[in-house]
């Protein structure tokens, strides 16, 4: 209304200034049922056209009834400390139900002793070790059988001077087991150092375990067992082997993998069986003789040697002995030293000792001194066999790897090729060092 009143002043206002009249106010107006009187100019309105009824709606289905709500449950009873403490591993471990978890944290927050022991479980349960998968590792099988190759489980109790012995012809065997024909006559080459240098003899896999059947037949002999040459075959180490490859059928075949392997388990048998006194017997190699307990070391030594020198040929991996049985053979070189020294000496190849020692006395020594695994410290002495050894008559110290010292017994490097750490009488060292070397022959 007030815009309405404004809007009329305003007019009335515009008008009367412009004519200059005074106020201007409208006439009646027409009455409303004067409609003939309208201008011309104004159309009349059309005629409503009448509204068809509506379709009368379908009526609405009747609302479901709305579910009654459920019961509400009762909270259970409180838990009692005693309760709430006997759930502490279970929620260490991350075994409680969501309420039971929420009622000891809730506890945890008021009780200080209870805090301290979930603590401590929480602690442990982290030293419990992860679960891990039951199936089998990839690796496994080639583990156990490396396993079964380093160490054979003995049927009888076997004496541990044959141990080495026992364990390095079963190694040899799982290495000739899956053997074809054309390999047993893959070309071997065996050195050893003699006459001042290294001598070489061009064999076959089949002769080289040959020369090993022919060699351990000296130790069948002094146990009163079968030769496996017959009862004419000679008596030296070389000559058996020479004999045998003489009289066998040119070429050794793989045939000869069977006489060997059982000659080795009559061995090993025969001195389980024997009792303790059996290892003072003397086992002759022709020109030396050695206790029957040495001959076994030697004997293994020898085996696992030309295993290796078989391996090489065929380009097989083979591992030392372990560490105990490298540790007795190193023994055994070391202590031959003495005596092969003296007999260098007698033969003019090694050096006049310094000075006479009486048997018992103390003379000059040489230490030994044998790295890595079955390494040790041996004193050789230098002037006299029967001498004894003395830290203070020390004039000279080498230092050797255990399997390059092996090798240099076995004739596989000469004495110049030795990485040998030396301090000392470089005499003494030399001396040593190629009695070492000559301690192999074929």
């Amino acid at each position: 209304m007030n815009g309405r009143a404004e809007s009329h002043d305003d007019e009335y206002e515009g008008r009367g200034k412009r004519s200059g009249a005074s106020a201007w106010i409208p006439g009646p107006r027409d009455a409303a049922d004067d409609w003939e009187r309208l201008p011309t100019a104004v159309a009349p309105l059309p005629p409503v056209p009448p509204v068809p009824p509506a379709t009368p709606p379908a009526p609405e289905p009747a609302p479901a009834p709305s579910p009654e709500p459920a019961a509400p449950v009762a909270p259970g009873p409180p838990r009692t400390h005693a309760v709430l403490k006997s759930l502490l591993g279970a929620w260490a471990l991350a075994a409680c139900s969501p309420e039971e978890t929420q009622a000891v944290e809730d506890h945890l927050t008021e009780c200080a002793p209870c805090a301290d022991e979930a603590l401590r479980l929480r602690d442990a349960v982290g030293l419990l070790r992860p679960e891990e998968s039951l199936d089998l590792k990839p690796l496994l099988r080639s583990r156990v059988l490396e396993d079964c190759l380093g160490k054979r489980p003995a049927r009888i109790p076997v004496p541990g001077w044959a141990s080495p012995y026992d364990t390095e012809t079963a190694r040899l065997d799982a290495l000739l087991r899956d053997f074809g024909d054309a390999e047993w006559h893959t070309p071997v080459r065996l050195r050893w150092f003699e006459d001042e240098g290294q001598q070489s003899r061009r064999t076959t896999v089949a002769g080289v375990i040959g020369h090993l059947l022919s060699v351990d037949g000296l130790i069948a002999a002094a146990l009163g067992l079968d030769d496996p040459l017959g009862p004419d075959a000679p008596s030296g180490a070389v000559e058996r082997t020479e004999h045998f490859w003489a009289s066998s059928p040119h070429p050794v075949t793989r045939q000869v993998r069977e006489p060997w392997r059982e000659q080795g388990h009559t061995l090993v048998r025969t001195v389980s069986f024997a009792g303790h006194g059996v290892a003072e017997l003397t086992v002759g190699y022709g020109d030396f003789a050695l206790p029957l307990g040495d001959a076994f070391l030697e004997r293994a030594f020898e085996c696992w040697v030309h295993a290796w020198d078989i391996a090489d040929a065929v380009d097989y991996p083979y591992d030392p002995p372990s560490g105990p049985h490298l540790h007795r053979m190193v023994d055994l070189a070391a202590r031959l030293l003495p005596g092969a020294l003296a007999y260098r000496r007698r033969s003019g190849l090694a050096a006049p000792p310094r000075r006479l020692v009486a048997a018992g006395a103390p003379g000059r020594t040489l230490h030994l001194e044998i790295e890595g695994a079955g390494g040790g410290g041996w004193d050789i002495a230098l002037d006299s066999p029967a001498a004894t050894t003395s830290t203070e008559h020390t004039v000279a110290e080498i230092a050797l790897d255990g399997v390059e010292f092996c090798q240099l017994a076995a004739g596989r490097i000469s004495p110049d090729d030795a990485a040998a750490g030396q301090h000392g009488d470089r005499e003494a060292i030399h001396d040593v060092l190629t009695a070492a070397a000559s301690l192999s022959r074929l």
